[in-house]
């Protein structure tokens, strides 16, 4: 999960779903599955729904905000599936 946020949010947190990963929907659309926890205790799923357009958008402020970072070595690269175990695919 993420980092816990300052001030008097820091007890929330929302973060990615481990073995949950993002996923195209028929309409287009991509969906990011969230966890949201509070104090530690899972709250709920909520789901990150992009369109195509709105994801090139925070693909690029991604670049943008990590432009000065190594990649890690184990990072897949960009817009290439990664191919798990088992046969599955994730982005």
């Amino acid at each position: 999960m993420s980092r816990a946020l300052s001030g008097a949010s820091k007890e929330w947190h929302v973060g990615p779903v481990p073995g949950l990963g993002l996923r195209r929907e028929k309409d287009g659309h991509l969906v990011l599955p969230l966890a949201v926890a509070r104090c530690g205790k899972h709250l709920a799923l909520a789901p990150l729904v992009l369109t195509v357009a709105e994801a090139e958008q925070l693909h690029a402020a991604l670049c943008y905000a990590l432009g000065g970072e190594p990649a890690p070595e184990d990072a897949p690269e960009c817009r290439k599936p990664v191919r798990y175990p088992g046969g599955r695919h994730k982005y």
